[in-house]
């Protein structure tokens, strides 16, 4: 369990998928750049085996903006795609608004 507190520290956020690319050290990761209406990060997605590269280009999604950034095989990913994934990676559907919003609205 954590406090109201702690979720709230959680900067979630609208945003677009402006570009994707295939990872270049890995097989099952996209490499995408993502717009959160002030910035442009770089995020890394293994979601390959679920949406092609022209599915996700303009998509709106839902990410964690403020995460910290890690490298995935050499390559910096800055947000997270929030998706509902069942058990063993079967389906993964990312989440998106129900209507048009622009990037960077505060989810909470």
């Amino acid at each position: 369990m954590i406090s109201l507190k702690e979720f709230l520290k959680i900067d979630l956020r609208t945003a677009t998928i402006v570009e994707v690319k295939d990872h270049p050290n890995a097989d099952r990761l996209y490499l995408m750049k993502v717009d959160l209406g002030n910035e442009i990060k770089q995020c890394c997605a293994g979601i390959k085996s679920h949406y092609s590269k022209e599915e996700l280009t303009g998509k709106k999604v839902v990410v964690v903006a403020n995460l910290e950034p890690a490298m995935l095989r050499g390559e910096k990913s800055e947000v997270m795609l929030l998706a509902a994934v069942t058990e063993r990676d079967e389906d993964i559907v990312l989440l998106q608004p129900e209507k048009e919003l622009s990037n960077g609205v505060k989810v909470r």
